[in-house]
């Protein structure tokens, strides 16, 4: 009878110990890159660029879905290795009706056409706004898979113009190339988001004082930047992510 007891206590604390080991999942919501290269640390005087900035989003050959496609999969195959929960399978997520029929949100209002073309998504993700004006789509994101998952992930890339080598007219540029990733839990509420960037190793050089913004000079840049970016981020995931299982 004792070894009965003992035997059935045995299954009890191997069943427990395996649903505690389950990792807790996790659904990637939204995962972009924006069109929209900055130019704010150029300093003051290059207000003027925002017309060639656009006209650069616009233009057919300033494709990023090559870029976005890289760092997706790596992200999917290799960066997610290092996070302490298991990713939903895409299909379970952007290939719901629910996620499709989602209207996002910025600061309280439907997100304007304009703006979204300044993304270029992977695949079939919406641009999802996640941050300071961001709590209807944290919360409306994370409501909407409840049932599945544990919590949201949102993910991006953005590009900026970094100063070179040189003053004023002279100047060299660089291109920096940044990720937030940012997860939130059941109720909406931010488990962590941060951002990891590096520049490029590939310069360009003002004509006349004037950046050249053209896909040809601008796309090799970008290219060279996320290369760099994505050389140790698994290790700069890893640190950040650690402890984050517990808070979900």
């Amino acid at each position: 009878m004792n070894r009965i007891k003992m035997f059935l206590v045995l299954i009890l604390m191997v069943a427990s110990h395996e649903i505690f080991a389950q990792k807790k999942k996790v659904a990637v919501v939204t995962f972009y890159a924006n069109k929209m290269v900055g130019f704010g640390e150029l300093g003051a005087g290059f207000d003027f660029l925002l017309k060639d900035i656009l006209n650069l989003r616009d233009d057919p050959n300033f494709n990023l879905t090559p870029l976005v496609t890289k760092y997706h999969d790596n992200f999917f195959n290799e960066y997610s290795k290092e996070l302490p929960f298991e990713l939903l399978a895409e299909q379970d997520v952007v290939g719901t009706e629910k996620y499709q029929a989602f209207v996002p949100k910025w600061d309280g209002d439907k997100l304007d056409k304009f703006v979204a073309k300044n993304y270029e998504m992977f695949d079939k993700y919406k641009y999802i706004y996640e941050g300071a004006f961001g709590k209807a789509n944290e919360e409306g994101m994370a409501k909407l898979f409840a049932d599945n998952a544990d919590g949201v992930l949102f993910v991006n890339i953005n590009f900026n113009f970094e100063q070179g080598i040189g003053i004023g007219k002279t100047m060299s540029i660089k291109m920096r190339a940044t990720t937030r990733i940012a997860l939130y839990n059941k109720s909406g509420d931010k488990v962590f988001a941060f951002s990891e960037g590096e520049n490029s190793k590939k310069t360009m050089m003002m004509v006349g004082g004037v950046p050249l913004i053209k896909p040809e000079k601008i796309l090799p840049m970008c290219e060279s930047a996320l290369e760099e970016l994505m050389g140790d981020l698994s290790k700069r995931i890893a640190k950040v992510v650690k402890k984050t299982e517990s808070k979900l």
